[in-house]
């Protein structure tokens, strides 16, 4: 029989592909605040409320269509949502009302983004990566996933600046079906289907999930990561013109957190292989909040952004190789994209809140301060959250093992 070419380091590269895309442009939404909000005649709650909806869209879909995945592979969910992503991104050039540009850039985006981003992605590089060397695979996919910052931020806001906003959502949306046929390496052919194969319903597996107070905690947790990523990488340009920087400097801060994150993504992945996982994300929220409160402390200049910016980034999606192990660790990968969906839904209400009490707080008060504390004040509490988890098996697999 001939082997298949859908290796873990094929899945690996992929998946990773996908995710460089989707969650490269979705990290620049904040570049079309400031032209978009102007040029529309529309406030700036009005376009965070729309990224509310996208985040808010992104994490109620994200347990279906994982769970989807799960049960028929991931090929055709992510295939199809790279297709909606497209579609959302060019109804964004043509919504002239707040509410058609929450439901395309809102509702069609944040469907989208649900099928082709690191919930459904991380459970197949679960499946098929070896047991011993899942943590690594995780980790290795996050790294290379976080890539499409790095250079998809500073390519839509080159886009802008030549062409406009509306040319960047069109090359976005173009980027989106380019990227739509890497699918076929993520269809897991001869994976068994149905509940009975998989020794377990999704009804079940949700069930059994929340009844370990450690996935309730995990939830709360992310909750936390939604709101400090979206609020950070929406808000952050805004916040540094407010403060009579150019935009360049929002720009460069981006690209640099996006540089980091690589690095920090990977690094801390890595180490979730060698030290308890709940630990490690202990300390990764307590660093947040430090740094946050640092960056509010010392005089605002280019330098100061710099530094927050690469400091912040190392930590920036480290906590979803980690998180994403812990699932796999405690209930195993059969229901890896459901169950990761499920947490991830709380990142996006999270971000939901995030990105929208940024804006909220700015048009009530005429500043961000009060947004950036809370966001410090949640790190603290996600840092205590975290540490009563134990990373041990559920009672059905140590049984099994």
């Amino acid at each position: 029989m001939k082997p298949d070419w859908r290796t873990p380091a094929v899945v690996i590269l992929a998946g990773a592909l996908v995710v460089n895309f989707s969650m490269g442009i979705r990290h620049g939404m904040g570049l079309f605040l400031a032209p978009m909000t102007q040029d529309m005649q529309m406030s700036r709650e009005a376009f965070s409320f729309a990224i509310a909806v996208q985040n808010m869209f992104w994490g109620l879909s994200s347990p279906i269509l994982g769970m989807l995945a799960d049960r028929h592979g991931a090929g055709r969910v992510v295939a199809a949502t790279c297709v909606l992503y497209a579609l959302g991104l060019a109804g964004m050039e043509h919504a002239g009302s707040p509410l058609l540009l929450a439901a395309t850039g809102g509702a069609l985006i944040g469907i989208a983004q649900g099928g082709c981003t690191v919930a459904v992605i991380s459970g197949v590089v679960g499946r098929a990566a070896p047991p011993a060397r899942r943590q690594q695979a995780l980790a290795v996919s996050g790294a290379l996933g976080a890539f499409g910052q790095f250079y998809l931020t500073p390519l839509l806001q080159w886009v802008i600046s030549a062409h406009g906003w509306r040319a960047s959502l069109l090359c976005a949306a173009v980027l989106m079906l380019a990227v739509a046929p890497l699918a076929v390496a993520l269809t897991e052919p001869g994976r068994p289907r149905g509940a009975t194969a998989l020794e377990q319903s999704p009804g079940a597996a949700v069930r059994e999930a929340f009844g370990e107070r450690g996935f309730v905690l995990l939830c709360l947790g992310y909750f936390v990561c939604g709101w400090q990523v979206v609020f950070i990488g929406l808000h952050l340009p805004a916040y540094l013109v407010g403060q009579g920087m150019s935009a360049n400097v929002g720009v460069t801060s981006l690209a640099l957190i996006a540089v980091s994150n690589i690095a920090g993504t990977y690094w801390w992945g890595i180490q979730g292989a060698r030290y308890p996982k709940p630990r490690l994300l202990s300390m990764i929220y307590a660093l947040r909040a430090a740094f946050i409160l640092a960056f509010l402390a010392v005089p605002l200049s280019p330098w100061s952004v710099y530094l927050f910016a690469i400091a912040i980034g190392t930590l920036w999606l480290s906590t979803v190789p980690l998180t994403n192990g812990l699932v796999a660790s405690i209930f195993g990968v059969n229901y890896l994209s459901m169950l990761a969906g499920v947490v991830f839904m709380s990142h996006q209400l999270g971000s939901f809140l995030g990105a929208w009490a940024g804006g909220a707080l700015f048009d009530r008060t005429g500043s961000y301060t009060v947004a950036w504390l809370a966001t410090a004040a949640l790190g603290v509490f996600a840092a205590l959250v975290h540490l009563p988890i134990r990373e041990a098996p559920v009672a059905r697999l140590a049984a099994a093992r």
